[in-house]
């Protein structure tokens, strides 16, 4: 037996049925013809090249079959997806057009006007309980780590708050905080607007999630940087304002970004104790003219908002990747 063999490589018969599968991809991929074609064109110049013996010229004919069968299948598939929409659109005498998108409401000014008023107000409750969760969860998430026996009540009560609050659903919040509290009038808290009552209730909610993010963030930080600092002389509480904390806050910037993406979206629930935001606006305007158009255009305003800032999480989230990949 020769002893090189081993060392050649697999045969030319192989390495041509590994140029060959792209074919198979290729030909599933004519549901979607101005890319399937392609793809199969040069599957079948790939399989003749083989068989000629020209390996590398069928490498690259099957590289660019397989090439074209991802094309189809993806731009298939999202051809074939809107093209049902726009079907249902215009399914059952265009009833879902009537009933979403009715061009009456659509082009009626005061409705719009009415809307934006009413989003505005869960764009300042979401801006107020933004800032409020910033602080409250990061004293929460301190007060978790605090070390040492003597601190173990304090981060008891940080656990049980932030696995209570985690666990009841936000509306319920709402309704106990917004509802109840009015009801039992207590100091200091029994005579709060609603609109405050609700960005209490958020607060609450949100800062037992971020709360978390946090305590990942510092907790990531690593142990030699804290010794290093108290070797120092500095305090655990200066160690951790002026060495832990900064690097913590940095590391969970996006993940604190999707949070509140969803603190957005959950302000339109406020409107169950009878806030007038946007959603308490659509509901009378639907009411009024019989469809959900409004509830649509309420949707839009949403999209208006998070679309964006979804896309400046993601910049941020690229940005902080490239500098870690580039060792800044």
């Amino acid at each position: 037996m020769n002893q090189t063999s081993a060392f050649t490589g697999p045969p030319a018969e192989k390495r041509v049925g590994r140029v060959l599968t792209y074919r198979a991809g290729a030909v599933a991929s004519l549901f979607f013809p101005p890319a399937g074609i392609p793809a199969l064109v040069h599957s079948l110049r790939a399989q003749r090249l083989a068989e000629k013996g020209e390996i590398e010229l069928a490498r690259e004919h099957g590289e660019k079959a397989r090439n074209w069968a991802w094309y189809s299948v993806g731009v298939g598939l999202t051809v074939y997806v809107v093209a049902a929409l726009v079907g249902l659109l215009f399914a059952n005498h265009g009833s879902v057009r009537v009933v979403y998108f009715a061009w009456s409401i659509l082009t009626d000014g005061s409705a719009w006007h009415s809307m934006i008023k009413g989003f505005w107000i869960n764009i300042q409750v979401f801006l107020i309980a933004e800032v409020i969760v910033l602080v409250w969860a990061l004293f929460v998430a301190v007060v978790r780590l605090l070390p040492g026996p003597a601190c173990r009540p304090l981060r008891f009560l940080a656990t049980v708050y932030v696995d209570a609050f985690r666990a009841f659903p936000a509306i319920l919040v709402v309704y106990i905080v917004g509802l109840g509290l009015p009801q039992a009038n207590l100091p200091l808290v029994g005579h709060l607007s609603d609109m405050q009552y609700v960005i209490f209730a958020l607060s609450l909610t949100y800062g037992a999630y971020v709360s978390e993010v946090y305590r990942s963030g510092i907790e990531s930080i690593h142990w030699s940087q804290v010794a290093a600092a108290r070797s120092l002389g500095l305090s655990y509480s200066q160690t951790m304002r002026f060495v832990v904390v900064p690097q913590a806050v940095r590391r969970v910037v996006p993940p604190l970004l999707n949070d509140f993406i969803g603190l957005q979206k959950d302000t339109a629930i406020i409107s169950v104790i009878g806030v007038l935001d946007v959603v308490s606006r659509a509901r009378f305007i639907n009411n009024a003219k019989g469809s959900l158009t409004a509830y649509s255009m309420a949707a839009l305003l949403f999209l208006m908002v998070t679309i964006p800032f979804t896309r400046w999480l993601e910049w941020l989230q690229n940005r902080r990747q490239a500098r870690t990949q580039g060792g800044r």
